[in-house]
């Protein structure tokens, strides 16, 4: 894997739990961990740093320290729109990671626009937390949603690398929608596209036990209720029937906003 883990910071709790999921995964990899604060001025012109900025990125890494006190840790207060500076910054990460909310101002939203619109464009895989994952153990299987898109075969690979680091079983999961003619029999072809989808990996991953399921109902119901006994859960960001005009796919929007454990979200990007 890569050798830094980008995690964002904002202020809000929900931040420092991903400060300390990321310091975690910098850990697990033996890699480098930069917290990272975006800064918008409040005058387009003033581009001094605020101290209040320095302060929070500080804290930020003295908590990331405390979670893995083996990790080396960087800080950078960055002007500009947190979205386009984590895509800058996700240029050079294996991994980035961020609350699911934050302290925008939209509200009513099920999900923040941030992490959204960040797994929509970054050039790496980007995990998202919430509060509630803060008390999660490390325990469990990583979960991966196969669908069979290219998004999803991506996802394969980085599922694969993190049961590795992780040492945990793998569950490669596909959901399929049940014939009415016969409701209790999968059908071959989602049986092949499950078993194509991890085909080749499990030599380069020997020690590593995967188990298939498929699973009759809507992809997003199905993946929630994996997440509920997972320590991680892994998807492409959009599958193959995505619905036009979004740049996230609704079943990764779902199981980011609803998900029981963290969630990698993955890009092909080539």
């Amino acid at each position: 894997m890569g050798s830094l883990v980008v995690v964002g910071v904002d202020g809000s709790s929900m931040s420092f739990t991903a400060v300390e999921a990321a310091a975690k995964a910098a850990a697990r990899r033996g890699a480098a961990l930069c917290v990272v604060h975006a800064e918008v001025p409040i005058k387009p012109r003033l581009m001094v740093p605020d101290p209040a900025s320095r302060t929070l990125v500080h804290e930020a890494a003295a908590h990331a320290l405390v979670v893995a006190p083996e990790v080396v840790v960087t800080r950078a207060v960055v002007t500009g729109d947190v979205v386009h500076v984590l895509e800058a910054e996700s240029q050079a990460a294996d991994l980035i990671v961020v609350g699911s909310r934050g302290m925008g101002r939209i509200t009513g939203l099920l999900l923040g626009s941030t992490p959204v619109s960040l797994a929509a464009r970054s050039h790496c895989p980007v995990m998202t937390v919430r509060e509630k994952h803060r008390t999660s153990a490390d325990a469990g299987p990583v979960v991966l949603g196969v669908d069979g898109s290219p998004d999803s075969d991506e996802a394969v690979n980085v599922a694969f690398a993190e049961a590795a680091q992780r040492r945990a079983e793998l569950l490669a999961v596909h959901a399929w929608q049940p014939d009415n003619a016969s409701p209790g029999t999968a059908p071959e072809s989602a049986e092949l596209l499950l078993a194509q989808a991890i085909a080749g990996r499990t030599e380069a991953y020997p020690d590593i036990t995967v188990r298939r399921d498929l699973v009759g109902g809507k992809a997003h119901e199905v993946l929630l209720e994996a997440s509920k006994a997972a320590q991680l859960l892994i998807v492409g960001a959009r599958g193959r029937s995505g619905i036009a005009g979004l740049l996230l796919g609704s079943v990764s929007q779902a199981v980011m906003a609803h998900a029981h454990c963290p969630v990698v979200t993955v890009r092909r990007t080539t």
